[in-house]
C-alpha cells in the first residue's frame, strides 16, 4: 500500500492535467470576456495592477496549498500576515536595521506557524480549531503592539512591497520566484513528494517510512514565514502596516487553492494551478472594479466559485 501511496504522489494523472488545463481556459475566457467588456482591461498598467494584487494572495496560496495537500488547513494566515508587517514596522521604528527588522518578522511568522505544527502534531488537535485560535491570537498581538493604529514603515525594506524593477513590481517577481522554488520542490524532491503522500493516506505513509510530524511541522513553519514576507510586502506597498492588514486573506487564500485544483481532503493540488487561482480571482476582482460593480458583488462571486469548484471536486470523485 505504501509503495501505491508513493506512485500516487509521484505521477500526475491525464485528468489532473486537464484540471490544470481547464482553469487556465476559465482564465482566459474570463480575460477575453473582460477586454470586450471594458477598453482599459488589457492596457499595460491595468495588467501590472493586477499582478501586483494577486502577488501577496499567491505567496500565501503556496504555502496553503503544501498545507491542504498534507491533509490539513490553515486559517491564520492572514493575522500572521498582520503581525509581520507590525513586527517589521515596529522594530524598525526602534532603530533597528531594515533587513534585520524583516528578518525578526521571518521569524516571529515562522514561530507562530511552528506553533501551529506542534499543537496539530503533537497534541494532535484539529488544524482548523489550532488555527482559528492562532488567528485570534496574532491578531490581538498585533492590536497590543499597535494601539490599534497603523506603524509607518517607509525605510529601504518597503522595497520589498513598493519598488520596481524596471516596469515590473518587486512583489510579483518574489511571487513568481516562490511559485517557481514551491513547484520544483512539489515536483523533484522526496519532501514533496512525502507532502502528497502524507495527505493521499496518511498510516500507508506512516508505514512506508515518512515522518509525518516532520512533514506537517514544516509545512506549517513555512506557512508562517511565508505569511510574515506577504505582510512585509504588503506594508511596504502601503508605506504602514496596519493590525487590520490581511482581514478575510484566509478566505482569498484558501479559495485560490481550490479553485487551483487542490482537493480539500488531500493529496491532490499543484503549485502552478494554485498561482492560475489567484489569478482568476485576481482578474475577477479587476473586472468588477472596471464594470463598476458593487464591490460586495465581489463576495458573493467569489464564495459561489469556491462552492462551484469545490462541488466539482466531490462528483469528480463519486
Amino acid at each position: 500500500m505504501g509503495s501505491e501511496i508513493m506512485n500516487k504522489a509521484k505521477y500526475r494523472s491525464p485528468f489532473k492535467m486537464f484540471k490544470e488545463l481547464g482553469i487556465l481556459l476559465a482564465l482566459l475566457a474570463l480575460c477575453a470576456g473582460l477586454s470586450i467588456a471594458s477598453p482599459y482591461f488589457l492596457e499595460g498598467t491595468n495588467l501590472i495592477n493586477i499582478l501586483r494584487q494577486i502577488s501577496v494572495i499567491g505567496i500565501l496560496a503556496v504555502g496553503q496549498a503544501f498545507i491542504i495537500i498534507s491533509g490539513e488547513i490553515d486559517l491564520s494566515v492572514g493575522s500572521v500576515l498582520a503581525l509581520g508587517g507590525v513586527v517589521a514596522a515596529e522594530v524598525t521604528a526602534k532603530g533597528v536595521d531594515p533587513i534585520l527588522a524583516v528578518l525578526i518578522a521571518l521569524l516571529v511568522g515562522g514561530l507562530a506557524g511552528f506553533t501551529n505544527g506542534i499543537l496539530v502534531t503533537k497534541f494532535r488537535i484539529n488544524s482548523f480549531i489550532v488555527t482559528l485560535g492562532m488567528l485570534s491570537v496574532a491578531r490581538g498581538i498585533t492590536l497590543l503592539i499597535t494601539g490599534g493604529m497603523p506603524i509607518s514603515f517607509n525605510s529601504v525594506a518597503s522595497f520589498l512591497g513598493g519598488g520596481y524593477i524596471s516596469v515590473i513590481p518587486v512583489s510579483v517577481i518574489i511571487m513568481f520566484a516562490i511559485v517557481m522554488l514551491g513547484h520544483f520542490f512539489a515536483t523533484r524532491t522526496v519532501m514533496g513528494r512525502n507532502i502528497f503522500a502524507v495527505g493521499s493516506n496518511k498510516r500507508a505513509a506512516e508505514l512506508s517510512g515518512i515522518n509525518v510530524v516532520k512533514v506537517k511541522l514544516i509545512n506549517f513553519t513555512v506557512m508562517g514565514i511565508l505569511a510574515a514576507l506577504s505582510g512585509v510586502i504588503l506594508a511596504g506597498n502601503l508605506l504602514s502596516a496596519s493590525p487590520s492588514s490581511g482581514s478575510g486573506y484566509e478566505l482569498d487564500v484558501i479559495a485560490a487553492v481550490v479553485i487551483g485544483g487542490a482537493s480539500l481532503a488531500g493529496g491532490e493540488g499543484s503549485i502552478i494551478g494554485v498561482l492560475i487561482g489567484a489569478a482568476l480571482l485576481g482578474v475577477l476582482r479587476n473586472g468588477f472594479v472596471l464594470l463598476n460593480i458593487s464591490a460586495y458583488w465581489q463576495v458573493v462571486a467569489i464564495g459561489v466559485v469556491i462552492v462551484a469548484a469545490v462541488g466539482l471536486d466531490q462528483l469528480r470523485k463519486h
